[in-house]
């Protein structure tokens, strides 16, 4: 086994609990609010008119209400209360939940898009979930779980229509196959490809929902133009929804359950 490789393996573990411990990691998330559930617009225990309007949401917030938008008080310097009340606030979806542009106070209240659908999901720091986080249990790292894998792209892409963990079904798109060899027989994971060329795949092994969390998130990289692709299972990941509640995680598609025990990577979270 390298020594540089098992170094490197924990470097990216003590980052990983970093910042899934961090202030707006996913164990402070406190709820997650779809909009078009709320006929008047307002958000149970939080400040502030929430409606969408257009291809947006936006927010009126009133004087007292203590929300900031981009780091200045919400309510503005002169009332435009318009039909709601409030001074309006145009909002598209956030690109992470330490960078939202709506804050009370430390909590950060990030907007999102599923499916054309728009929710406001809060960001506590002081969450029971976070002051209860000790920690992520994993698997020792193994070199054996480093294997080789080749990428199959569909000729066209794929949607799965899956369970996610608020018990809603979705669509799933798929990009292609992830192709590996274990114990001499070949298995493969249907694949999304993300922004950057990675990859991600929603899994199941003989281990989850007793060993391990009920499903695990693998992200190997870019794979090569010939569609090579180091698979490196030690790097199996929890999903958000294993830290809090409100995350709405997609479970495997079909074919994704894979049959042997995948004893490598995270396993479960640790509370205290």
């Amino acid at each position: 086994m390298s020594t540089d490789a098992r170094e490197e393996w924990r470097e990216w573990h003590e980052r990983r609990v970093a910042a899934v411990s961090g202030p707006y990691g996913p164990p402070t998330v406190t709820g997650t609010h779809w909009l078009d559930d709320l006929p008047d617009g307002r958000i149970e225990g939080l400040p502030g008119v929430w409606t969408v309007e257009g291809d947006g949401v936006v927010l009126r917030a009133a004087a007292g209400d203590g929300l900031a938008v981009d780091g200045a008080p919400a309510a503005g310097d002169s009332p435009s209360p318009g039909r709601h009340g409030g001074h309006p606030h145009r909002l598209g979806p956030d690109g992470s939940p330490g960078a939202t542009r709506v804050t009370w106070g430390a909590r950060h209240l990030l907007v999102l898009r599923r499916e054309g659908r728009w929710a406001v999901r809060v960001h506590d720091p002081d969450s029971a979930a976070r002051r209860g986080f000790a920690g992520i249990e994993v698997h020792p790292y193994d070199g054996r779980w480093v294997l080789p894998g080749l990428f199959r792209p569909y000729a066209q892409g794929r949607t799965a229509r899956v369970r996610h963990a608020d018990g809603q079904r979705r669509g799933l798109g798929l990009a292609g196959e992830l192709a590996f060899i274990v114990a001499g027989d070949e298995h493969t994971l249907q694949v999304a490809v993300e922004g950057d060329g990675s990859l991600w795949a929603v899994l199941a092994d003989a281990t989850s929902g007793t060993d391990s969390y009920r499903f695990r998130f693998l992200r190997p990289p870019a794979p090569a133009e010939d569609g090579t692709v180091t698979v490196d299972f030690n790097r199996t990941l929890l999903p958000p929804c294993a830290f809090a509640d409100h995350f709405l995680c997609p479970f495997p598609p079909p074919g994704n359950t894979l049959p042997f025990a995948l004893r490598a990577g995270e396993r479960n979270r640790i509370d205290r």
